[in-house]
């Protein structure tokens, strides 16, 4: 994918200023990794007199089919395209556009602390896109960037193939964009009608997705006659997002109609009332879903292997059926953490009673973890080398052998919808790995039948119609007949 940003100077408003403005050194080629690929940033000319900066996104395709398992950009029409070989490593999108809010994050909020009084005057500019996806062709090309104080737009499409023009056109248009505006306006205009030309996006739109778009809409989209368009293809025509940024805009119009401030239009609701559901991180989601297992397994002494900083202890100790917890870590440093959070030092003898922290390598048995109701494994096997996981195996499922055992991992597969993860990367620097549903499941279907127990899996968070949950969750049980086994021993 690619960009090109020029502009022209006079002898005491040098050319070169859009280097200032871009953050980007003019004599420096820049690299940077961005969501699913490698940016670079590079000037082909700069003088005084003239200046281009040009934007370089190289898209691994591979790692982009991977990571989405072939299901193209968030279930847009892109997603019938043969897997290795389409047109999303080439022609601008929203890959594109979340690549500029890494590389000119400063020049879209319009700060320039060398040159602020530049950054807020209008710059004779020339934006170039070689290759552009527009499903609504020239036309629609002009109908969103005309209002927009261009005043040269040109869009011309680019045949299927020159060699038989009888063929048509495609899709694509090569766009050229002339006018004098401030750069910020330039690249929020580009980044939010790139996606919306395109009418696809790589990522999940989630409801944070409204307020990028009002943020980079702001002074320009109340007011467009194709407002509904771009709300409706920048939101992936989610009805109830489009509806929820339809309704904010016709506020900020009527403000601006009324030379009002948006706040007092907008007064219908008392402020020191908060009414808006926020979202739940997925953290909670993730302890609310291993409190629930363990109620219904009916555990009441679990193991907290890997209990970090006794997050999940701490959920459990609020539950009064939970009357022995013990919270397990190799990392000392945790361990103290987690006394502090719980309180220990000041803890009712009782409820002290109920809670036990103790050092230990889930690598190694230890007589300790045997006899307890449940254990849960809560984002740790991810942690282990892969050749090091048989030992976790059988500390776990062989040695200690509680009736219950909850695991929980990343779905690689969900890392798509993650905006801002670059290509290829694990969602913590310790991962040794993160696996697919269909790897996760495997494993412990392996697992399961190695050492007696059964096994059902369950999402945790929002499930994504195409990539599954963010969490995924395995719940093993001891069989029936190894129960009764169990038990005899222990007699």
């Amino acid at each position: 994918m690619f960009l090109t940003i020029s502009t022209t100077g006079i002898p005491d408003r040098p050319a070169t200023d859009l280097g200032y403005l871009l953050h980007k050194h003019p004599d420096k080629a820049q690299t940077f990794s961005t969501s699913h690929g490698t940016a670079h940033v590079f000037y082909p000319e700069a003088s005084a007199q003239r200046c281009t900066a040009a934007l370089l996104l190289e898209v691994d395709p591979v790692a982009l089919v991977r990571r989405g398992k072939g299901k193209g950009r968030g279930g847009a029409p892109d997603a019938a395209l043969a897997q290795y070989v389409n047109d999303r490593p080439y022609a601008a999108s929203s890959l594109l556009s979340v690549a500029m809010t890494t590389v000119f994050k400063s020049a879209l909020n319009g700060v320039c602390r060398a040159l602020p009084e530049r950054a807020q005057e209008a710059l004779p500019l020339r934006i170039e896109v070689p290759a552009l996806p527009a499903r609504g062709g020239a036309e629609l090309v002009r109908k969103l960037f005309g209002p927009l104080g261009w005043t040269r737009i040109e869009a011309v499409p680019v045949p299927l193939d020159e060699r038989f023009p009888e063929w048509g056109d495609s899709r694509y248009v090569r766009l050229v964009l002339e006018g004098e505006l401030r750069l910020a306006e330039a690249l929020r205009q580009l980044y939010v009608l790139l996606p919306v030309l395109d009418d696809a996006k790589h990522y999940w739109v989630a409801p944070d997705e409204v307020d990028k778009l009002l943020r980079a809409g702001e002074g320009w989209l109340a007011g467009h006659p194709e407002q509904k368009l771009i709300t409706s293809r920048y939101l992936s025509r989610r009805l109830g997002l489009t509806r929820q940024a339809t309704e904010r805009l016709e506020l900020v119009r009527l403000a601006e109609s009324d030379d009002l401030e948006v706040e007092s239009v907008d007064n219908a609701v008392d402020e020191t009332t908060d009414t808006e559901e926020k979202p739940v991180p997925l953290a909670e989601r993730r302890r609310e879903a291993i409190l629930e297992a363990l109620r219904a397994a009916g555990a009441s002494r679990v193991l907290d292997l890997g209990c970090g900083q006794g997050q999940l202890v701490q959920a459990l100790l609020k539950d009064t059926r939970f009357t022995d917890i013990v919270g397990v870590d190799v990392s000392v440093r945790a361990l103290t953490v987690a006394a502090r959070r719980l309180k220990l030092d000041r803890m009712g003898e009782r409820q002290a009673g109920r809670v036990t922290l103790r050092q230990g390598a889930l690598t190694y048995t230890d007589k300790q973890l045997k006899g307890y109701d449940a254990a849960v494994l809560s984002e740790v096997i991810e942690h282990l080398d892969l050749d090091r996981l048989p030992a976790l195996e059988y500390t776990v499922f062989g040695s200690a052998r509680p009736r219950t055992v909850l695991v929980t991992t990343p779905n690689v597969e969900y890392n798509v919808r993650w905006e801002t993860l670059p290509a290829g990367h694990v969602r913590h620097g310790d991962h040794r790995f993160e696996w697919t549903r269909e790897e996760f499941r495997e494993w412990a279907g392996r697992v399961a039948g190695r050492h007696g127990y059964t096994v059902a899996f369950a999402p945790v968070g929002p499930e994504d119609p195409e990539v599954g949950p963010p969490t995924q969750m395995a719940v093993f049980t001891m069989t029936t007949a190894q129960e009764t086994t169990k038990e005899a021993k222990a007699a």
